[in-house]
């Protein structure tokens, strides 16, 4: 007799989708996206897509999607209409939870009310609102299509529509910032009262228009970036905002649940050109072209440009470096019971750490403090060359 699957026995599964159009192209992005406009891409987009998701949902029935997330691109600017086909259609072909956790990115220039009541009733209860800076200037350096009065209003109309699940984003180490104008903007974004706020620091990628102008711009140097930083921390611990990842602070029990996903290693598909995927053992990522993707779902050809499927080995380093990226950290047992291989020569690196400061031992549990996090890098790739020299548990036990 066949057994039946009930939702409590299923797998958690989260879904992203990639909305690869934005208005303009700010400076420092290296996602992939286009400023095309043309009816005919757009139409092309949402067809395949919605074709995408039409195939793969035979392929986890053993799945329960409990996070939603649209990110881009610009999901705001793409409009309700769009993002509410796609949402329709992930849920015809996956079992998707009651309380899923749904997200969609915005801009302040592209937030209408009448957006916001469109997907508010769609089922959408979480909104993530890039505002970056509330320095006008800033703003127009870096790019962005809005001005601060325009992410104060947005912010509002966002509340108003009825959604108790607002995260927002701002960036610091940016040019001619110093402690105290980063301190006032996030005093005033405060003053909002967000549910999430994603602090980013500046980062210049090579391809982007900033990278090559970047030594005429007057950045804050490391050390001054650094102390922004763990003064964020304070901030915003004092204002009751919980740090769960090294960018990323939450009052009570607003995280992410979609991105924890990305860091605990959660199952996860990506729809979309560009988009990841984590999914029954296998990595793989979408055709990073608008054209090539839409063409090769239109033709069934393929649309997986990169797939893999983990060693063991490697799967354990992703649990150091993605788990250490959290306030959760690390733990011997789960990291030996999952991986087989041995915690001792990792717990040797941590002590060392440990006594620098940059790393605590609390609940069984090793996670690196506001310092630590400012060189996880290097914390990383210590642990991580002790993992490759060590022998499996299974092959030391039997050789003994």
């Amino acid at each position: 007799m066949a057994l039946i699957t009930t939702k409590k026995d299923k797998h958690p599964l989260g879904i992203y989708v990639h909305i690869p159009f934005c208005r303009s192209r700010c400076q420092y992005c290296d996602f992939y996206s286009t400023t095309c406009k043309e009816d005919k891409l757009i139409d092309g987009y949402m067809k395949a897509v919605c074709s995408h998701i039409e195939e793969t949902g035979p392929l986890a029935p053993n799945h329960i999607v409990d996070t939603i997330y649209f990110g881009g691109g610009t999901p705001s600017f793409f409009g309700a209409e769009g993002l509410a086909t796609i949402l329709t259609a992930i849920r015809r072909n996956f079992d998707v939870a009651g309380d899923a956790e749904i997200t969609f990115e915005a801009n302040p220039d592209s937030v209408s009310d009448n957006l916001l009541r469109r997907l508010r009733a769609e089922g959408f209860n979480r909104v993530s609102l890039g505002i970056q800076s509330d320095d006008d200037v800033i703003l127009e350096q870096l790019g962005r299509p809005h001005d601060y009065a325009q992410a104060v209003t947005a912010f509002q109309r966002i509340r108003k529509a009825g959604f108790d699940n607002v995260s927002v984003d701002l960036m610091f180490g940016l040019p001619n910032q110093t402690m105290n104008t980063w301190m006032q903007t996030l005093e005033n974004v405060l003053t909002l009262k967000p549910d999430h706020i994603s602090c980013y620091m500046l980062r210049l990628e090579e391809g982007t228009p900033m990278y090559d102008i970047r030594n005429f711009l007057r950045i804050p140097d490391d050390d001054m970036q650094a102390d922004m930083y763990l003064q964020t921390v304070e901030v915003l611990k004092k204002y009751g905002f919980r740090q769960y990842e090294i960018s990323n602070f939450a009052r009570k029990s607003k995280l992410s649940k979609h991105n924890m996903k990305y860091w605990t290693g959660g199952e996860w598909i990506g729809f979309g050109p560009s988009a990841s995927s984590d999914f029954a053992g296998k990595r793989y990522v979408c055709v990073p072209d608008l054209k090539k993707y839409v063409t090769a779902i239109r033709n069934k050809g393929q649309v997986i440009s990169d797939i893999s499927e983990l060693p063991i080995r490697e799967r354990a380093g992703d649990y150091l470096m993605l788990r250490l990226r959290t306030t959760t950290g690390i733990a011997r047992e789960e990291y030996e019971r999952q991986y087989l291989l041995p915690f001792d020569p990792l717990e040797e690196v941590l002590r060392r750490y440990q006594e620098t400061g940059h790393v605590r031992f609390t609940n069984e549990r090793w996670r690196l403090t506001p310092e630590g996090f400012l060189i996880s890098s290097a914390i990383i790739s210590d642990l991580l060359l002790e993992q490759d020299k060590s022998e499996p548990l299974a092959k030391r036990r039997f050789s003994h």
